[in-house]
């Protein structure tokens, strides 16, 4: 394969968005010249005058910093993915009103970007994917005609610990070719040299497989926090007890409204691919999903809440976070609508959501508060109404 004279080292397309914003900003700090290429015209113009479009701590430093060196830029014309070497695309497989995944969705985001696909590219798909989407990827490459490398490095980072994740945790590399692998190690190496080789096939159930155990393990944590609350006794109690010094139970955690845009999706995703036959994961959703239900069914016993005022704090889906893809706290917030007289929400983090008011209003207006999100403003609130803590942040016990 014979490469051609290439300007830009590196096009992440879809590359505004929490997965790709912080991949390009370490790539393009370490010297590589970067373009991102991403619909949200918003977001494109945020990133180009130096400010994030979501919260990740210690990226807006990065950002800056790239952006002064010219190393970095952003646009929404798809056709600049024809200069880089490399195209990473890290649009993932989401799943429809069906809960069935959506495996055209990346297909579709290659096509769109075909025109521009040239001999000598290496292509990286770095979003989870349902599995043989690499392989259809790779015939779609093939229909077309083109000499492109084709391979699958699945991002593993956490939202929040993005910056220092990319370059402590090995990275996966699944590529049909050597060559494909190569070129993707040497990409990646700039991150960090711990790499770890897997068929594509094999790289696209273990990306689905942490995410599901991640899953079913916090249905278990939620699962026991029931079964605990309905015999009147405390779950974190006994977890503290249960974990002191003994490492064998040290990985059990707390309880709490498991969500996020990946966890749910892409336990879906597996059972789905298995025709599914995976009754843990689809009773961890069960759990998972159904736990706000639980929390307002044991409120209704304790309160007369169709008379009164409840006050959720925290609506995105993690601590610290100002992302509320699929949050429970929405889901909460929905059957309140129909349980209480009024619900109320805040989020210090969140400002998309126009129905969010101030702390101090909710404080102050609510006869119950319930702490959707665990944010650590919430730790040391001085309230005199009753405050629902399922994850014990306050440190005062989860019976509810």
């Amino acid at each position: 394969m014979s490469t051609p004279d290439f300007s830009v080292d590196l096009a992440v397309v879809g590359g505004c968005g929490h997965v790709g914003l912080p991949f390009a900003l370490m790539i393009a700090d370490r010297g590589l010249d970067v373009t991102l290429v991403d619909v949200n015209e918003e977001a494109v113009d945020l990133v180009n005058t130096g400010t994030l479009p979501f919260d990740e701590p210690g990226a807006d430093v990065v950002l800056r910093r790239v952006l002064d060196a010219g190393r970095l830029r952003a646009t929404t014309d798809p056709s600049v993915v024809r200069e880089a070497e490399h195209v990473v695309v890290v649009i993932g497989t989401p799943i429809d009103e069906h809960l069935n995944p959506d495996v055209n969705a990346v297909q579709q985001a290659i096509t769109e970007i075909a025109d521009s696909l040239v001999d000598g590219q290496l292509l990286v798909l770095r979003s989870t994917v349902y599995p043989g989407v690499t392989a259809m990827i790779e015939q779609l490459i093939a229909r077309m005609g083109i000499d492109v490398d084709v391979a699958f490095c699945p991002e593993r980072i956490a939202e929040g610990q993005a910056m220092t994740e990319l370059c402590e945790l090995p990275q996966i590399v699944a590529a049909r070719t050597e060559r494909a692998a190569d070129r993707a190690t040497k990409l990646l190496g700039v991150l960090n040299d711990d790499m770890v080789y897997l068929e594509p096939e094999e790289a696209e159930l273990a990306k689905l497989f942490t995410n599901t155990w991640r899953y079913i393990k916090f249905a278990t944590a939620n699962q026991l926090y029931m079964m605990a609350n309905d015999f009147g006794l405390d779950y974190e109690r006994i977890r503290s007890a249960l974990t002191y010094n003994y490492p064998r139970a040290a990985d059990l955690p707390r309880a709490g409204f498991a969500a996020g845009p990946c966890l749910f999706k892409d336990t879906m995703q597996l059972a789905a691919f298995n025709n599914n036959n995976f009754q843990l994961g689809l009773a961890s959703v069960n759990i998972n999903e159904g736990l706000p239900l639980y929390v307002v069914a044991q409120l209704e016993r304790r309160f007369d809440i169709a008379k009164m005022t409840v006050g959720i704090l925290g609506m995105s889906f993690k601590a610290e976070s100002d992302d509320i893809r699929s949050s429970l706290s929405y889901k909460l917030k929905r059957i309140l609508g129909f349980k209480a007289e009024r619900v109320l929400t805040t989020d210090p983090y969140v400002s998309t959501d126009p129905s969010i008011v101030p702390l101090e209003q909710v404080v102050a207006e609510s006869d119950l508060l319930i702490i959707g999100a665990p944010h650590a403003i919430y730790r040391d609130l001085d309230v005199k109404v009753p405050i629902i803590d399922i994850w014990n942040i306050r440190g005062e016990g989860v019976r509810v």
